[in-house]
């Protein structure tokens, strides 16, 4: 009787697929690792920027000249003084929350042009107001007329996020505070920006503006160094099991 031995194949192709999986996993890892240091740098640099624009006395703001080649990265978080007239009738309740010493609280800000004694107009965010007090006639005191002078903080067009609504110009219903197309819904043109306001309060005490919040979280390294060590375990995880696997095949 003739034995005839058993041919196995070549013990690296049992791997080959757990293999590939693994670097397509690693890959993805490192990728999302890099990203936050990325991320990282790019807070950094708004947080620099933020101190370096928003404390200290305002200045003015961009000449009307400059705004067609307006950029946030040039101009956004700088303390400006304006002078000019409100249009009340334009004020734009934006939906939004702003802290409470419960918490949060629901309301609106609110945005209302403000037309510049030295010519253009400029969408001011004036503050929050808690929803009963959505209308004007319910507080009294809230709209100043004649010339005044606001200060606060130059602020970039607020792009939509994935899970907010969408405006509703016709219903007069904003979820964004996105002052150019606030504008443009009511026949309006104005700076490519808004000017979020000082905490300055009217007579009346409303609304609450100074709701810009300017203590910015960085924990992207830390966000880094769990994608890196995800990374680092997978590689140990794959390396024990292809031991394991190339011993148990070589022991047959």
């Amino acid at each position: 009787m003739i034995a005839v031995s058993a041919h196995h194949p070549p013990a690296w192709r049992s791997l080959l697929a757990p293999a590939v999986a693994t670097l397509v996993a690693l890959a993805i890892l490192i990728g999302l690792g890099v990203w936050q240091l990325e991320r990282k740098a790019w807070k950094e640099g708004l947080i620099a920027q933020i101190q370096t624009r928003a404390y200290g006395p305002p200045v003015a703001i961009a000449p009307q000249t400059d705004w067609p080649t307006w950029k946030a990265q040039d101009d956004e978080f700088r303390h400006v003084r304006m002078t000019g007239t409100f249009l009340h009738e334009f004020e734009t309740p934006v939906h939004g929350l702003a802290p409470s010493p419960g918490g949060v609280q629901q309301g609106f800000f609110l945005f209302t042009p403000l037309r510049l004694s030295g010519g253009g107009t400029v969408m001011v965010n004036r503050g929050f107001v808690p929803t009963e007090l959505r209308d004007p006639a319910k507080r009294p005191g809230s709209q100043p007329t004649g010339e005044v002078t606001v200060t606060g903080l130059v602020r970039a067009p607020e792009p939509k996020g994935w899970f907010v609504p969408e405006n509703k110009p016709a219903e007069n219903q904003w979820f964004t505070r996105d002052a150019p197309a606030i504008a443009a819904a009511k026949g309006l043109t104005v700076a490519p920006f808004y000017v979020a306001a000082d905490d300055i309060r009217d007579p009346g005490g409303w609304p609450k503006g100074g709701q810009t919040s300017l203590d910015l979280p960085n924990n992207h390294l830390q966000y880094a160094f769990t994608w890196f060590g995800i990374a680092a375990t997978l590689v140990g995880v794959f390396g024990t099991f292809a031991w394991k696997r190339l011993q148990g095949t070589q022991s047959t």
